[in-house]
């Protein structure tokens, strides 16, 4: 009886700082995963940076992304007629020649934000 008290005492005893001991591998473990994580993340911005130093790339990417074209070239866009829906590029004509110039303008916008249709 007095052992088996004295064994409780012990494990009482060593049970908070065996327990502190485990969290603190595990937060180790967690925290190791972390740093090898935001390595990998410096090489891929390192990576990018030495990318975007090449002037080939910057040129690629103006050409690209924001259709940027040298003194000299043409820029031809290609639309896919099946995609397009009628022609945006047309303004139909006024009917009422006689309106006065304020009330096309509340009309055209009207019909621009899609609140009215076209008079044809």
């Amino acid at each position: 009886m007095l052992l088996t008290g004295l064994v409780l005492v012990l494990l009482l005893t060593l049970a908070g700082p065996l327990r502190q001991f485990l969290a603190g591998r595990a937060e180790l473990t967690r925290l190791a995963a972390e740093g090898t994580a935001l390595d990998q993340r410096v090489e891929q911005l390192e990576a990018q940076l030495e990318r975007q130093s090449d002037p080939d790339y910057r040129t690629r990417q103006a050409r690209e992304r924001l259709a940027y074209v040298l003194p000299g070239d043409r820029l031809v866009v290609v639309v896919d007629g099946d995609a397009v829906e009628g022609d945006a590029g047309t303004v139909p004509e006024p009917a009422d020649g006689d309106l006065p110039w304020y009330e096309a303008l509340v009309q055209s916008v009207a019909v621009a934000d899609g609140d009215e249709e076209p008079d044809e």
